[in-house]
């Protein structure tokens, strides 16, 4: 293309030469005018060229194969989990990660040190996001048992990997692999004990933070506080210590709406005792409406509380007066939330003060309010931003029915941000909100311990669920001694019987790794175990073999049933992969020539002809 061009501009040059006579001065003035820069032309060249290589460099797909696409995806898979598995057991390390903003993060927490691993080879990267989907589906699940199902993918898809490759069937593997997995769930349920008393869930957390006995005791206080039912959430704290803030009753972030209904000035909280409470689906604009109830009120030296979705100008106007002149005690609200979701918490407040809700879809008017509509609290509490409904006169079977209601409908939602707003109502209308505030030194400290407590509340909300089995990895090796039953079965090919031997190996990898960060021999301490019967098992904090259930080393049987499903499915999937398709790495585009062109313009008039 290039000495296409420069032929073109040679023979440019021919035809407009000026030792060619011109026919007349205007057609002399006219090639002129026409004649353009030869260096100009050779720019335009170069462009060409450019564009041209280009196109013909844009990335495209690269198709691997056999053993060496299983190799590559191997390669991703270990070293993210050579990252992982230091944080596991009581003796596990710290991983420190680089952010893009911020101060660089410590954690022991397995599901966030796999988030932040991605290489450069997108080969190696597909194994470590397939590895990275198994820890987040575990961390979805069950909350805890990431770095579990972590080193369990990696031990299952090695050898399934070593497997295939000596010529065995990938398919056949694969199915010993997922009926072990069957075998040794069904092992592990039947081994699961129920969770009773706040030593129990104190032992679950502690195991779940590291052996950081400060911790489970802080969550086992909170959960016998609020019970099972009850929301409990971990927040930044301020201070150098762990603190707990438990609130009983219902509680909602709605504050009086204007600061003249505060009675306390001291702590700018309006508080009353025997309190009325007018519950209105809609807007109260008009005072006249609600003379009636207050009179009432008033008659009876009931203070009242309305909560509404909004109290206008007029009736707030009416209000106040009435409460600065006269006397009355009272105060308005807004309703929390939105939408459905303000009406359901106004329908949840009527049920547990005993009030009849006030809304126009039910027929009902507010100027027809009666007395008997009105619901009733011992104490309620009023501050600028929360409101706290504390001992409602509900009915209990009522809000027992309206309790089960919310947990059906819990388990029927399929949308995360429903489900915990539908368990933030069951919180306040079966438990309490309990707050734990995470103290620290630093930054830093406060976001590794964070990390901890969030596990640690995962794995207690996990136990309490289905039950806990012994720790330290016990639970997998005395599940897995049944799969000697498959290995003896002749219904199974030679093929399955490996799958069997896979999952068998992969259940003592949790084992070995605890007591390699511990700094023993992993191999010895899980023979020492499989000799061993029972709960019995290597207590790595302190260095000897315990019975374990008895020593409190324990783990949620949802936990550990999780990382297993999880790890298997995808491992399986991985070892059964016959080609990998990956996008070509960009090669870099040859930088730009088009200022030589432009170079060539100081040079003046002199490259015309």
């Amino acid at each position: 293309l290039e000495a296409h061009l420069h032929f073109c501009a040679a023979r440019f040059d021919a035809e407009h030469s000026p030792h060619q006579e011109a026919s007349s001065p205007t057609a002399t003035r006219q090639m002129q005018a026409s004649l353009v820069p030869r260096r100009t032309v050779a720019s335009l060249a170069s462009r060409a060229v450019q564009r041209v290589s280009a196109r013909s460099m844009a990335s495209g797909k690269d198709i691997k194969f056999g053993v060496e696409a299983r190799a590559l995806m191997l390669v991703g898979v270990d070293r993210l989990a050579e990252a992982v598995k230091v944080t596991l057991g009581p003796k596990g390390r710290n991983v420190i990660l680089d952010q893009s903003y911020g101060a660089p993060r410590i954690t022991k927490d397995g599901v966030s040190v796999a988030k932040e691993i991605e290489f450069r080879d997108r080969a190696m990267n597909l194994g470590a996001q397939l590895v990275r989907s198994v820890a987040n589906k575990t961390n979805d699940a069950a909350g805890d048992g990431t770095t579990t199902a972590t080193i369990l993918t990696r031990s299952i898809y090695r050898e399934g990997c070593k497997a295939v490759a000596a010529g065995m069937n990938p398919t056949d593997v694969r199915r010993g692999i997922e009926t072990s997995v069957k075998l040794v769930v069904q092992e592990l349920l039947k081994m699961a004990v129920k969770v009773e008393g706040t030593a129990r869930i104190a032992q679950v957390a502690t195991i779940s933070a590291n052996g950081e006995q400060e911790i489970g005791k802080l969550l086992a206080s909170a959960m016998e506080k609020v019970t099972k039912d009850g929301v409990i959430t971990i927040q930044d704290g301020k201070t150098m210590h762990d603190e707990l803030d438990c609130v009983e009753g219902l509680k909602f972030d709605r504050g009086f709406i204007s600061p003249y209904f505060i009675t306390d000035g001291k702590t700018q909280k309006c508080e009353f005792e025997d309190a009325a409470v007018l519950l209105v689906d809609g807007k109260v604009s008009n005072f006249q409406q609600v003379f009636g109830i207050l009179d009432f009120c008033a008659k009876n030296s009931k203070p009242l509380v309305v909560i509404a979705e909004d109290v206008e100008s007029e009736a707030l106007a009416g209000f106040i007066v009435n409460k600065l002149r006269g006397g009355l005690k009272v105060v308005c609200v807004k309703a929390p939330g939105f939408g459905d979701n303000r009406k359901a918490n106004m329908q949840d407040m009527a049920v547990l003060t005993g009030a009849q809700l006030i809304s126009e879809e039910l027929g009902l008017k507010l100027d027809k309010v009666e007395p008997s509509m009105l619901g009733f609290v011992k104490k309620v509490q009023v501050s600028k931003d929360d409101t706290v409904l504390l001992d409602g006169a509900g009915n209990k079977d009522a809000i027992k029915d309206r309790i089960v209601q919310i947990r059906g409908a819990i388990e029927q939602t399929t949308s995360d941000y429903e489900k915990e707003k539908l368990q933030e109502r069951l919180a306040k209308l079966a438990g309490g909100v309990a707050v734990v505030k995470v103290g620290g030194s630093s930054e830093v400290e406060v976001g590794e311990r964070k990390d901890r407590f969030v596990d640690a509340l995962n794995a207690t909300r996990a136990a309490v669920e289905e039950g806990i089995v012994p720790g330290g990895g016990v639970a997998l090796l005395r599940a897995a001694k049944s799969l000697d039953t498959l290995l003896a079965d002749a219904s199974l090919n030679q093929d399955m019987k490996v799958g069997v031997t896979i999952v068998r190996q992969a259940c003592q990898e949790p084992c070995f790794l605890i007591a390699q960060n511990a700094g023993v021999q992993g191999a010895v301490i899980v023979q020492r175990v499989l000799d061993a019967q029972g709960n019995i098992g290597y207590d790595a904090y302190n260095d000897k073999m315990v019975d374990m259930m008895e020593a409190g080393i324990i783990d949620p049987v949802k936990v550990v049933r999780t990382a297993l499903q999880d790890a298997s499915s995808v491992a399986t999937m991985m070892t059964t992969t016959e080609a990998m398709v990956v996008q070509l790495p960009e090669e870099n585009a040859p930088k730009g020539g088009g200022g030589g062109g432009m170079g060539g313009m100081g040079g003046g008039m002199g490259d015309m002809f």
